[in-house]
């Protein structure tokens, strides 16, 4: 690499300040919010090669395969301002959750997670047999040795789309067709917001449906909140909570739109900081609303302000639109769901 920009040395002073502070006492994570902190520089990183991650899907992450000519990116690693988080350990996580399930509900940011977690386990534990199927909406990806079992369950909206004879009916206080699909399971991911802005030919439903009153559209943002009550109430009654651990994801940040150093086209490190005017996302609040008013405990993996700051780590022009339709909203693997899936092991550890 050639010469270090003045941003580009602090990354790296910052890098320094932080290896050196590894050596120190680690704060327990009890007392540290694991969501606040920086993002450093780490030639260490990233955690893996996705050329051994054969089994991947797509190339719609793969940015280097898609020809993202910077590397840069690849080398940030979180670090919380009063404790260190602890580096992954893919079979110590495969003896930790032996004989369980774990499945990722939500969208393509959902399986985004998914596939960077299938990545890092496997190269942690080469050696380790796996099998991967596909049935459906319905991804397993299971490590026989250990009978651990990591499923993707795409389902953007939680609440179920239902054929009828007046269309596809969004009905916003129904998760009868998803619900057995969920119990049992030992760990549950969610995540949704992304599929409630769509419209038009991407809007996977024709009228929506709350009680006995049917609607052409509704406030995308109250209709949301509907959903999350009505999941939410599924979650107060039918789980048990001393055999499935519950997570929903943060709302995952776009940056898709402003001015040229506001939108993700061409950004090669992160953001220092976030814009005065801040850019709480409404979708948040309701999210931190529903759950505060839960009977059942939920975790909430925070990851909407740390990934705020990785407007480099989109695909942009090196996604499956290309330069034509860049992508400001999924990720690049390896990448920042790499970090979440380090946030969520800390999550799962004692």
């Amino acid at each position: 690499m050639g010469g270090f920009s003045i941003a580009g040395i602090a990354i790296l002073i910052s890098f320094v300040v932080a290896t050196q502070a590894q050596a120190q006492a680690v704060v327990p994570r009890s007392t540290c919010d694991i969501y606040k902190g920086k993002w450093v520089y780490d030639p260490s990183y990233p955690l893996y090669d996705p050329a051994k991650c054969p089994f991947l899907e797509s190339r719609e992450f793969d940015c280097q395969r898609n020809g993202r000519p910077d590397r840069y990116y690849l080398h940030f690693r979180w670090q919380p301002t009063a404790c260190n988080l602890p580096r992954f350990n893919g079979r110590e996580f495969l003896m930790r959750f032996r004989g369980q399930q774990i499945m990722f509900v939500g969208d393509s940011l959902s399986l985004n997670q998914w596939q960077s977690l299938t990545c890092m386990i496997h190269t942690s534990v080469p050696q380790a047999s796996y099998v991967n199927r596909k049935i459906g909406g319905l991804s397993n990806f299971t490590f026989p040795d250990y009978k651990v079992s990591l499923l993707f369950s795409r389902n953007a909206f939680l609440v179920d789309i239902k054929s009828e004879n007046i269309g596809r009916v969004l009905d916003l206080d129904s998760v009868e067709g998803s619900r057995k699909l969920w119990e049992g399971v030992d760990v549950l991911i969610f995540n949704s917001w992304h599929w409630w802005l769509h419209t038009g030919r991407q809007q996977p439903w024709d009228v929506v449906r709350q009680g006995n009153a049917t609607y052409l559209d509704m406030n995308r943002l109250v209709a949301y909140q509907k959903a999350l009550y009505t999941w939410a109430r599924w979650v107060n009654t039918r789980v048990d909570a001393r055999k499935t651990k519950v997570i929903f994801q943060g709302v995952s940040p776009d940056h898709a739109s402003g001015p040229k150093g506001s939108n993700c086209m061409g950004a090669k490190v992160p953001l220092h900081e976030l814009s005065p005017q801040g850019t709480v996302n409404p979708a948040e609040i309701v999210l931190q609303r529903v759950l505060s008013g839960m009977r059942k405990e939920v975790y909430l993996l925070d990851i909407t302000g740390l990934s705020q700051l990785r407007i480099d780590g989109h695909p942009s022009a090196y996604g499956i639109g290309g330069s034509r339709i860049p992508d400001c909203s999924h990720w690049c693997l390896p990448g920042l769901p790499d970090t979440w899936n380090q946030l969520l092991y800390t999550a799962l550890l004692p």
